[in-house]
C-alpha cells in the first residue's frame, strides 16, 4: 500500500467555496481510478482555510498513474494548486 496526505492551505480566503467544488469532484474521480483504497477530502474545523486529502493506493504505481489522470490534470493542477499552499506527507501507515 502506498499513503500519502497533502495539506492544502487557500491563499485567499475567498477561493475556500470554489476550492471546496472542486476537490468534491477531484475526489469522486479520485475513487473511481483503479488502485485507488482511499481518497478523503477533509476541510478543517479549527482554519476554513485548510484541507486534507487523505490517499490510500493498492502500490506506489497507481498513485504515479492517478497524476496522469482526467481529476488531477484538469482539476487539481491547473485550478487548485494556484490557488494553495501545498504541503505533502507521503506516510507509512502504522495501524
Amino acid at each position: 500500500m502506498f499513503a500519502t496526505n497533502v495539506i492544502l492551505t487557500a491563499k485567499n480566503p475567498a477561493d475556500v467555496p470554489q476550492l471546496k467544488e472542486l476537490l468534491r469532484e477531484l475526489g469522486q474521480l479520485s475513487r473511481a481510478e483503479p488502485g485507488c483504497l482511499q481518497y478523503d477530502v477533509c476541510h478543517s474545523q479549527n482554519d476554513s482555510s485548510v484541507f486534507l486529502l487523505i490517499e490510500r493506493w493498492a502500490s506506489k504505481e497507481a498513485w504515479e498513474v492517478h497524476r496522469t489522470a482526467p481529476g488531477y490534470v484538469s482539476i487539481y493542477q491547473p485550478q487548485v494548486l494556484p490557488l494553495v499552499d501545498r504541503t505533502p506527507h507521503v506516510s507509512d501507515l502504522l495501524v
